[in-house]
């Protein structure tokens, strides 16, 4: 493990986690991030295909799924290769906020999550289990849509708790977790940011779903069955998202 400035370092990576960019500061929104980001996100990607053209990339930088997108176009790359991580770190914070509540180990918990890395990200409650055991026979309607709401907030929570910056322990362990499946070829089904060309219905955007990761990238998206609700949900999400992939002006 080394530190450096200078890009030569990382020839020929097999893998290049992104998370160039500043960080949010109270009161921010993502969106906020946009230009500023957008420019850096340009920058560095241009580096990091020069140097390693057969790199898979993970986005971490904010607004996720904006700067996913930006970085598939601009990189070039095919879609199997380039893709954000968002969606294991909310998973996470929606499952420690379960496990807080019901008194259990978070590893017995299985959980999903859909749309974009913002307040109208989709927890998706009716597949959530505690060792096989619906979330629904555990806890009330009511507890669970706190529990959900608490999620969707759960990086502006950090950051005004943090004062300086925003969230970096949960993100970390998230994009070591995509690496790890990426490298070592697990073959997980995991929630990312991936580009989507029909699935759900939605088409030119890069957006959360479960996918499956292995040596190739993102090998497989996996399209759940939805409710009426949860689709409306999904769809005010990817609304969000598109309006700020169209602010990035390409």
């Amino acid at each position: 493990m080394i530190g450096t400035n200078s890009f030569d370092d990382t020839r020929e990576s097999d893998v290049v986690i992104i998370t160039s960019g500043i960080p949010r500061k109270p009161g921010m929104s993502r969106e906020d991030l946009l230009e500023i980001n957008k420019k850096i996100i340009e920058s560095v990607v241009a580096q990091v295909v020069e140097k390693s053209p057969k790199a898979i990339l993970i986005m971490v930088t904010n607004p996720l799924d904006t700067m996913t997108y930006l970085a598939l176009k601009r990189s070039g790359f095919p879609k199997q290769r380039v893709m954000g991580m968002a969606g294991i770190l909310d998973t996470a914070r929606y499952k420690a906020f379960i496990a807080m509540e019901l008194g259990v180990s978070v590893e017995d918990i299985q959980a999903l999550l859909l749309g974009g890395h913002g307040d109208e990200m989709v927890p998706l409650p009716r597949y959530t289990t505690i060792s096989g055991i619906p979330l629904s026979q555990l806890l009330p309607r009511e507890t669970i849509d706190r529990l959900v709401d608490r999620t969707r907030k759960g990086g502006g929570e950090i950051v005004n708790l943090l004062k300086t910056g925003s969230a970096f322990y949960a993100p970390s362990a998230a994009a070591i977790q995509m690496t790890e499946a990426i490298l070592k070829d697990k073959k997980r089904i995991l929630p990312c940011c991936v580009y989507l060309d029909g699935e759900y219905g939605l088409k030119d955007i890069c957006f959360g779903v479960p996918v499956k990761l292995g040596t190739h990238g993102v090998e497989s998206i996996v399209e759940l069955e939805l409710t009426e609700e949860e689709k409306k949900l999904v769809t005010k999400s990817a609304e969000s998202v598109k309006k700020s992939i169209l602010e990035l002006k390409l």
